[in-house]
């Protein structure tokens, strides 16, 4: 149960338009043939387990907006309610017709899976992976008689689709210029949206609400994105899972439809723009994910589907794969205060930064840039070596009696040119994990390096954090060693600017972390209530109060998360207690209530444990919280909320105890900008 005074949760009503024609079976999988708009085939359709969601696929003559053929499109509904309509299908390859008009069906496959898989490294230790499929095969009617394979599945949580070009004889080497992959949504909807306008970023940027009639073809819109329906009461969030040795997914708006968008493939910068993936076939592409609901609160506690629809596990040996909190020197300008030694990169403030992590329980020391020779154009000239005073070895053995493990920040093309031999040495120096940064890019040569990174690194029992990254598409179940990336516009943006609001704190839940973990590097306790907040590089501060910053280690998700202050920020600091407690993966995962943009309440389940954080926009708001996920018995709150003046005092924090059943409910005040952190266990 959960209650909020300024933003009741709306269960949003839906309204039921045109309805699909579709046979159910009692059979798991469902399809059925119906006539589907104009002179095409029938319309091919597979139903989620629990009949809710319908992904149908036809062909018609003449679709809009194209003028010539049949056209491969496809088509999703809710509970009869269209989602997308006649959206089309098809690749553009280099040299040759598109593939994707004048098809046949000459073949369909169905199956369904209801199993299974544990993973440790994430927000739901048991993910259920259950779902209907439908492989169809098509073939070109006239010569050459290319072949392509659309696979279907519908899971309750969402529907996805992939292309698969078989080998054969008319397809050989190819160059893949566009998908012809269509996303039209049925009525007026608005996105919230990430716009940088070109695909070479480091994916980090502010969301904001645009109508997709809005969103022009000359866009370039990065995913995920969240969808809302406002007519229908439904939401829709637009995502990709695995990424493999292809070019990562934007969409533009399409030109003559109001509420389209079309699929825009990341380009390598030294192709052309009518080559963004090349190969020989036989070609798979990754699948586009389409989560449905009339609730976004649900996708994410749901966002397992972007694993369920990756590779298993690759690694045999996964029990060196150690999640945890991280000290880091980077974010506070590698300070510290009243020690004897001048801070900064060295060996002593390293040293210093690895006591702190040992005193509080943290299971890593990120030593970041700066500990490799630079040259004068600052980039890193050799990550084989350490500069005199970073003794990497010395702080790494350091690190491994007081009972810490070392991670090493490396740059991408340093790491690139001598990747086994770096790999190889950080093993032996005994480091347990590596940050790579600056690659700025998702293009299918930029795909092929992280998994190149990931597998090198598991070689070597290292594990992984890739920062100028592009989001999560999957690769963390085949690699789970890759333990959480950036991606997102994270904390350290206030040390230059004033853009890491509360709201934008709020927005990320709901669109970003729908793809997997960020490393949003939460943590800072120079804590700034409205008005008060000051961009600085040294000991910079935070927007929003403390137990806000503290709400991110429950409601973020990370197996790798920072802790991203200088020692003496936390030392005797109230909250302290609750970042040594609070795990950074989990066994379950309820989000309680939220509202993109306003609010998110989240419970995560450790064991017998529960923590619950709840994060404000700059409205202050007053939330009723009902613990009847607890399950029978006694159990014991730590509350950790805004303290009585956290409105003006940011870093004000009031801490509690309180005796709590699963019949009981716990009500909170949140500031603007505020938010709260409950630790519960059982009563012993």
């Amino acid at each position: 149960m959960f209650k909020t005074k300024t933003s009741p949760f709306r269960s949003g009503a839906l309204l039921a338009h045109l309805a699909l024609i579709v046979t159910m079976a009692a059979a798991a999988t469902t399809i059925a043939c119906g006539r589907a708009g104009g002179a095409g085939a029938p319309a091919l359709s597979v139903a989620s387990p629990d009949g809710s969601l319908v992904l149908s696929l036809a062909t018609a003559a003449k679709p809009r907006p194209y003028a010539e053929g049949d056209r491969l499109y496809y088509r999703v509904a809710y509970k009869g309610a269209p989602v997308l309509v006649d959206s089309p299908l098809g690749l553009d390859l280099l040299g040759a017709p598109a593939l994707g008009r004048d098809l046949e069906v000459v073949g369909k496959a169905a199956r369904s899976n209801d199993t299974t898989w544990e993973n440790a490294f994430g927000a739901l230790r048991t993910v259920p992976d259950k779902y209907n499929e439908l492989v169809v095969s098509l073939r070109e009617k006239n010569a050459p008689g290319r072949r392509l394979d659309v696979v279907l599945r519908a899971y309750d949580e969402g529907v996805a689709f992939r292309y698969v070009v078989p080998k054969q004889e008319a397809v050989g080497e190819y160059a893949l210029a566009e998908e012809s992959t269509g996303f039209y949504f049925a009525g007026e909807t608005r996105a919230l949206a990430l716009d940088l306008g070109r695909w070479d970023t480091s994916n980090e940027g502010p969301y904001a609400w645009t109508p997709l009639a809005a969103i022009k073809p000359a866009s370039l819109i990065h995913t995920p994105l969240l969808v809302e329906m406002p007519g229908a009461g439904l939401w829709a969030a637009l995502l990709e899972a695995d990424l493999t040795d292809y070019a990562g997914l934007y969409v533009a708006g399409a030109a003559g439809v109001p509420n389209g968008l079309e699929a825009r493939l990341s380009v390598p910068p030294r192709r052309g723009f009518d080559r963004a993936v090349v190969g020989t076939a036989p070609l798979r592409t990754p699948w586009r994910v389409v989560m449905v609901g009339t609730d976004p609160a649900r996708f994410i506690e749901r966002n397992y589907l972007v694993l369920d629809l990756s590779e298993p596990c690759a690694v045999a040996d996964t029990s060196w794969i150690k999640p945890g909190k991280a000290a880091w020197d980077w974010w506070s300008g590698s300070t510290a205060t009243g020690v004897g030694f001048k801070p900064g990169m060295n060996t002593e403030t390293m040293k210093h930064y690895i006591d702190f992590a040992a005193r509080h329980g943290l299971e890593y020391m990120l030593v970041d840039a700066g500990w490799a020779p630079m040259s004068e154009d600052g980039r890193i000239e050799d990550i084989l070596k350490y500069r005199p005073e970073v003794d990497i070895p010395a702080i790494i053995a350091y690190g491994k009696a007081k009972g810490v493990a070392t991670l090493l920040w490396v740059e991408w093309r340093a790491l690139d040119r001598v990747m086994d031999e770096a790999m190889a040495l950080y093993e032996t120096w005994g480091a347990a994990g590596i940050k790579v940064d600056y690659m700025n890019r998702d293009d299918q040569e930029m795909v092929a390096y992280y998994e190149k990174v990931c597998r090198k690194a598991a070689e070597h029992r290292l594990t992984v954090d890739f920062h100028g990254a592009y989001k999560p598409t999957g690769l963390r179940r085949t690699y789970p060693n890759l333990l959480t990336r950036e991606g997102v516009m994270g904390l350290e943006y206030s040390k230059w600017s004033e853009s890491i609001t509360p709201e934008h704190d709020v927005n990320i839940v709901f669109t970003r972390m729908l793809a997997g973990p960020m490393d949003f590097t939460p943590g800072g306790f120079r804590n700034a209530a409205r008005g008060k907040f000051e961009a600085r590089d040294i000991a910079p501060m935070t927007q929003g109060t403390r137990a806000h910053q503290l709400a991110m280690y429950v409601v973020y998700e990370s197996p790798l998360v920072m802790v991203s202050d200088y020692p003496e920020a936390y030392e005797g600091q109230p909250g302290m207690a609750f970042i040594e407690r609070v795990p950074t993966v989990w066994d379950e995962t309820r989000v309680l209530a939220g509202k993109p943009g306003e609010f998110v309440v989240v419970a995560r389940r450790k064991g017998a444990e529960w923590y619950v954080g709840g994060l404000t926009n700059w409205d202050a708001r007053e939330v009723e919280i009902g613990l009847d996920f607890l399950g029978a018995g006694a159990f014991e709150a730590e509350i950790y909320a805004d303290g009585p003046d956290a409105a003006t005092e940011g870093t004000s924090l009031a801490v509690s105890k309180k005796a709590v059943a699963a019949a009981d409910s716990v009500t909170l005040r949140l500031a603007p900008g505020g938010g709260f952190a409950l630790g519960v266990r059982p009563h012993l």
